[in-house]
C-alpha cells in the first residue's frame, strides 16, 4: 500500500501542529476523517438533506433511501443476517445501555450475573452497574494476568447457573489485547447464555463477520471508523430485537397510538426513536466504502507490521515500560516512562508535534489492577507509518532528557 497516498486522503494532516508535522497516534480515541466522508456530508446538507422515513416528497424519499443505503453496506461489511439486526445508535455506548436496559428489564432479576472482565472501558461495565443498583444483578469480573490477557479458564469459573450474560471487548483500548472470542463465545453457547461484544477497537482494525463468530450482540463506534462522531451501530441477532421492547419512545418507533395503547413496529424502527443523526450516517456510507477501498486484511496486516517496529523501537529504550505484552495484540501500545507523569509526557511529545493519549482511558480498573495510574498510549490508524514511531521515539527520547536535565 502507498501509505503517502492513503495519508493525502485526510485534510488535517495538510496542518501544521506546533509549527510541525503532525503525527496523529490517537486513534483509539477518534481516528481522522478522510475527505470522501467530509465532502459527502456537505454535499447531503447542500443537495439532498430532509429528514427520513416521514415525508413523501422527493427530497424526503432521496434521503431515506440514503440513509438505508447505509445500513444496508453495514449488513454487507458485517456479514450480518438481517438488515433488520442493523440498529443506529448515537455511539458504542449508546448500545450497550440499549442492551442493560432493554434486555436486563426482561430478563435480569435480582442476584441474576453478569461476567465482564478486568480489561472493559468503562462504556461496558457502567450500564451493568446500573443495572445491578436497579434490579440487584451481581457483576463478576473475569481476571487478565500480568501480561493482560483474559484466559477462557477464568471466565469458565465464573459461570453459575445464574449466569444470565457475558459482556466482553473485543480489543482492549489499553493493552491492545484481543480476547479469545471464538472460544468464549463457544463456551457460553454449550451454557445458553448470550454474549455481547464491545467492538470500538475491533471494528475499525480486524475483519468482522458476525455469523460465523456468532455473537448475540456487538457494538461498534463510527467516529472510530474513519466515521463520523454521533453515530454508532449496534448489531444483535434477529431473535433478540423480536423480544425486546423498545428503548426510548417517540415519533418514529410507533406502530400505532392510541389513548389507551401503543404497538410498535418490528426492528430496526422500533428501536430508532426520534430523528437521527441523517446526514452523518449518510456519511458513513463513504467511510465503510473508504475502508474496503483499502481492504480490512490490508489495514490489518499494515497496523500490525508498524505496531510491531513500535514495540520494537520502544523496548530498546531503557526508560520505557510497555503496557500489557498479549500474544495477539491491536494497534495500540501504552507505556509509560519512569520519573514522568503521562500527562507530562503528552505535553511534551504534543510541542513535537505528536498527539497521544494520557490518562486511564476509562480503564480504571485496569490501571488499579497494574497498580499504576495513569498512562501514555500510541494507537495506530492506517495512515501511520514506521516514519511516525520513529518522530514518536526521538520525542519521548526529549522528555528524558527535559526531566533529567
Amino acid at each position: 500500500m502507498d501509505i503517502k497516498e492513503i495519508k493525502s486522503k485526510f485534510p488535517i494532516f495538510i496542518n501544521k501542529a506546533k509549527g510541525k508535522k503532525l503525527v496523529y497516534l490517537d486513534s483509539a480515541n477518534s481516528s481522522q476523517k478522510p475527505k470522501v466522508l467530509i465532502d459527502r456530508i456537505s454535499n447531503f446538507y447542500s443537495k439532498e438533506f430532509s429528514n427520513v422515513g416521514r415525508s413523501m416528497h422527493s427530497l424526503a424519499v432521496t434521503a431515506t433511501n440514503r440513509f438505508e443505503e447505509t445500513r444496508d453496506l453495514i449488513k454487507k461489511f458485517i456479514n450480518a443476517k438481517f438488515r433488520e439486526e442493523i440498529i443506529f445508535t448515537k455511539n458504542a455506548t449508546e448500545g450497550i445501555n440499549l442492551i442493560a436496559t432493554t434486555y436486563g428489564e426482561k430478563f435480569i432479576k435480582d442476584q441474576d450475573e453478569i461476567i465482564i472482565t478486568e480489561l472493559e472501558h468503562h462504556a461496558n461495565y457502567v450500564p451493568w452497574h446500573f443495572l445491578r443498583k436497579r434490579k440487584g444483578a451481581v457483576i463478576k469480573f473475569a481476571e487478565c494476568d500480568k501480561h493482560g490477557e483474559v484466559s477462557i479458564d477464568s471466565i469458565k469459573k465464573l459461570i453459575t447457573n445464574k449466569t444470565k450474560l457475558i459482556a466482553v471487548t473485543h480489543v482492549s483500548n489499553v493493552t491492545g489485547t484481543i480476547l479469545p472470542l471464538n472460544k468464549i463465545i463457544d463456551l457460553a453457547k454449550t451454557k445458553k447464555i448470550p454474549v455481547l461484544i464491545d467492538g470500538c477497537q475491533g471494528a475499525p482494525h480486524l475483519k468482522l463477520d458476525v455469523q460465523k463468530l456468532d455473537c448475540d450482540f456487538y457494538v461498534m463506534s463510527c467516529h472510530k471508523m474513519y466515521g463520523p462522531t454521533g453515530v454508532g451501530v449496534l448489531y444483535a441477532k434477529k431473535k433478540w430485537l423480536d423480544e425486546l421492547p423498545p428503548y426510548q419512545g417517540g415519533g418514529g418507533m410507533i406502530d400505532e397510538v392510541k389513548k389507551d395503547d401503543i404497538s410498535y413496529p418490528e426492528s430496526p424502527t422500533k428501536f430508532e426513536a426520534g430523528t437521527l443523526q441523517t446526514a452523518e450516517i449518510v456519511g458513513f456510507a463513504e467511510s465503510i466504502r473508504f475502508i474496503e477501498n483499502i481492504g480490512m486484511k490490508n489495514i490489518t496486516e499494515h497496523e500490525k507490521e508498524i505496531t510491531e517496529y513500535g514495540l520494537e523501537k520502544l523496548k530498546k529504550n531503557n526508560s520505557v515500560s510497555i503496557i500489557g505484552d498479549p500474544k495477539e495484540r491491536g494497534a495500540i501500545i501504552s507505556f509509560t516512562i519512569k520519573g514522568i507523569h503521562p500527562h507530562d509526557i503528552a505535553t511534551i511529545l504534543d510541542d513535537d508535534g505528536v498527539a497521544i493519549r494520557a490518562g486511564h482511558h476509562c480503564c480504571q480498573i485496569l490501571h488499579d489492577k497494574m497498580g499504576i495510574p495513569a498512562t501514555a498510549r500510541a494507537s495506530l490508524g492506517i495512515y501511520n507509518s514506521k516514519e511516525d514511531i520513529d518522530i514518536l521515539n526521538e520525542s519521548i527520547n526529549k522528555c528524558n532528557k527535559v526531566f533529567n536535565n
